[in-house]
């Protein structure tokens, strides 16, 4: 009985979706407020619905329910519990749900935290999220409903992927969403404003927490995929531009490039026109992503093996969407007048050049990651794009974009002096080019990246940290660090972010130019050399977990004659599922990560093993939260809660025109 309340409420708050897409949009329209008042109500009320519509789902996973299918085909009653809970959405039925929670999250939010917009603007912008989430519900109840029932329930289920089973990627899929639904509030604004004809400084201050909140999830989202493929999958990647990889990989460039944007529209009240267009986009690869998910004609380790005829329906909706968004757009845009003006060397200039940089890598990404699918259907012709094209196409980008970033920064408004702003740089640039040197004397027959990584990554970090000391003006020293922790949360939070990506363009750089590996048999009690270490395999045992079957080696890591480590990489098989995973035995060091993976048994006896050293691989995932902790910084700061400006307006008299 409860799932079927659960899968009433979900078509109740379709119903309500409905209804709160069409009563505020006509009441901004007709100017009547008790239509626009009655969309934050709706709001409210479609978000806890959806809610208990999700519960009842867990509810069935947590209770092992087989008499849902969704149950069956994704669950076993021997899963421990958080795999019990994370399996609700580790499925294409249960991950929409999740998907349209968030929706409705977001649009609560709107209404609960947007008491300073304008009652129409908030009017119009819960309209289309609404809209959104009514879209998205109406896929979920006709081609995905996760309550359908089973004539014959089994006695147990047939487990979950188990790729899923794991901590990391267990809230991997939250985070990601909630970045990549989040994007639905910055289309909802652009959307509106087009609608009302008025792209303002007020507007921007809106937009960017919204997006900032957004972009933070995203960052947290890949960094977790990224750190699952790092140690679960055994290859010892971290990144293969999987076309599911990039479809959250999008997105995040483009809210990048929305963050910076707006910007210029809070500040300058320029580049109006571009940033409801990089709204616009940034939402729409998000809708791009989901179709590469779940619609079966790209392959991935990620995706969802879903038909055809369900991604159809989501080209419908990304269609309606996008087509009428841009439509509006090409109406509406000769009318959004750029107020501010600037010089060639300003912020502005440099915002915008940054906006260019990563709109076109993102682009880049995308026709690398759909050119196997156009080559077959115009050229009838297989192909495959791998990371050889995206490692040449992409780097130079993003290179570009680390080298102007600490430059671009200090800049002031409207215009500038490079001489003045590079000042307080040369001594950074001297030094990091010097530690780049340094690094390309020490190292022998390797390539360049390892030293380009140290360049810049430096140039980043300290151009950074050269920001935040020259907002502390002049003076003594002991002022000017007083000045320093007084500074907006803000400032702190884009320091904290950019150098974030110092840290990870730097490891980047160094894992991948200066990754040793070693691939051999090793019978048991042998011992072997590798990267300054003595590693043996002591034993491999058959052990026994919750849900699987392992085999699990033990090898003792030894340096300078003494333990470092005995790691147990594994090779498990899911009875239920049938199916194998690997499970890397990894030591974490602060400079380099010591990664040993167990192969097979061979004829001759003895086993195969791969062996990587790591370097730098934990700056990677130290890069990415520190990156997400700036964002959260600038969230805190009371400024991005509050709109510039913004006042609840007084009735005017005669104003309020009663609803017929």
């Amino acid at each position: 009985m409860f799932i079927e309340l659960g899968h009433f409420a979900l078509i109740l708050a379709f119903a309500i979706a409905l209804a709160q897409t069409l009563v505020p949009l006509v009441g901004a329209h007709m100017g009547w407020r008790r239509w626009m008042a009655a969309a934050e109500p709706m709001a409210s009320t479609q978000f806890l619905l959806t809610a208990f519509s999700f519960a009842a789902l867990t509810w069935a996973f947590v209770t092992s329910d087989f008499s849902v299918q969704l149950v069956v085909s994704n669950s076993h009653t021997a899963k421990p519990m958080i795999y019990k809970i994370s399996g609700v959405w580790g499925n294409h039925e249960g991950s929409m749900l999740l998907w349209v929670l968030i929706l409705t999250l977001f649009g609560a939010c709107a209404s609960w935290f947007g008491g300073n917009l304008p009652e129409s603007l908030r009017a119009r912008v819960l309209g289309v999220q609404s809209s959104i989430a009514a879209a998205f519900m109406a896929f979920t109840l006709f081609t995905s409903n996760p309550f359908a029932r089973t004539a014959n329930p089994p006695f147990d289920g047939r487990d979950l992927n188990p790729l899923l089973q794991d901590p990391g990627l267990a809230l991997h899929p939250p985070f990601l969403y909630l970045g990549y639904v989040g994007l639905s509030l910055a289309f909802s604004f652009a959307v509106a404003a087009l609608i009302e004809g008025r792209v303002d400084a007020a507007w921007g201050r809106w937009v960017r927490p919204w997006t900032l909140a957004a972009w933070v999830f995203l960052t947290i989202g890949i960094a977790l995929g990224s750190w699952w493929a790092y140690y679960e999958l055994g290859w010892g990647g971290f990144w293969f531009w999987d076309p599911v990889e990039n479809a959250s990989f999008m997105p995040w460039l483009f809210a990048a490039a929305l963050l910076h944007s707006s910007i210029v529209v809070e500040k300058r009240e320029a580049l109006k026109s571009w940033t409801i267009l990089l709204a616009i986009l940034a939402f729409g690869f998000s809708l791009i992503g989901t179709f590469i998910v779940r619609s079966g004609l790209l392959t991935s380790v990620h995706a969802f093996a879903m038909d055809p005829d369900r991604g159809v329906f989501i080209l419908y909706i990304m269609a309606f969407f996008m087509g009428g968004a841009l439509t509006l757009f090409a109406v509406r845009a000769g009318a959004m007048e750029a107020k501010g003006v600037f010089s060639t060397v300003s912020r502005e200039s440099a915002l915008v050049l940054n906006n260019v940089l990563l709109a076109v890598s993102s682009f880049v990404v995308f026709v690398g990651t759909m050119w196997p699918l156009f080559a077959e259907m115009l050229f009838d012709r297989v192909l495959s794009v791998g990371p050889p094209f995206f490692n040449m196409a992409f780097s130079p980008f993003f290179v570009a974009l680390a080298a102007i970033l600490p430059i671009g920064a200090m800049l002031p408004w409207k215009r500038g002096d490079l001489r003045k702003t590079m000042r307080p740089l040369w001594p950074i640039l001297v030094f990091s080019m010097a530690a780049g040197a340094l690094v390309w004397a020490m190292q022998t027959g390797r390539s360049a990246l390892g030293p380009v990584g140290v360049l810049l990554g430096l140039w980043v970090v300290l151009g950074s940290a050269a920001d935040l000391w020259a907002r502390t003006g002049r003076g003594a020293i002991t002022n000017r660090l007083r000045r320093l922790t007084r500074l907006p949360r803000a400032d702190w939070g884009k320091a904290t972010a950019h150098a974030g990506l110092g840290v990870t363009v730097f490891a980047v750089a160094g894992l991948v130019g200066w990754e040793q590996e070693d691939i051999r048999v090793v019978q048991i009690g042998e011992a072997y050399s590798f990267g300054g270490y003595e590693i043996t395999l002591r034993d491999v045992r058959d052990v026994e977990g919750p849900n699987y079957l392992s085999t699990m080696g033990f090898m003792d890591v030894e340096r300078n004659g003494r333990l470092v480590s005995t790691l147990t990489p594994e090779k498990r098989i899911y009875p239920v599922a049938g199916m194998p995973t690997t499970e890397a035995g990894i030591k974490y060091r602060f400079l380099h990560d010591v990664y040993l993976v167990l192969g097979d048994p061979q004829q001759g006896g003895g086993w195969a093993v791969r062996s990587y050293i790591k370097p730098f691989a934990n700056w990677l995932w130290a890069g990415c939260a520190i990156m997400a902790l700036g964002g959260l910084l600038s969230l805190s700061d009371r400024r991005f809660r509050v709109a510039a400006g913004a006042r609840r307006r007084r009735p005017e008299d005669g104003s309020e025109v009663a609803a017929q």
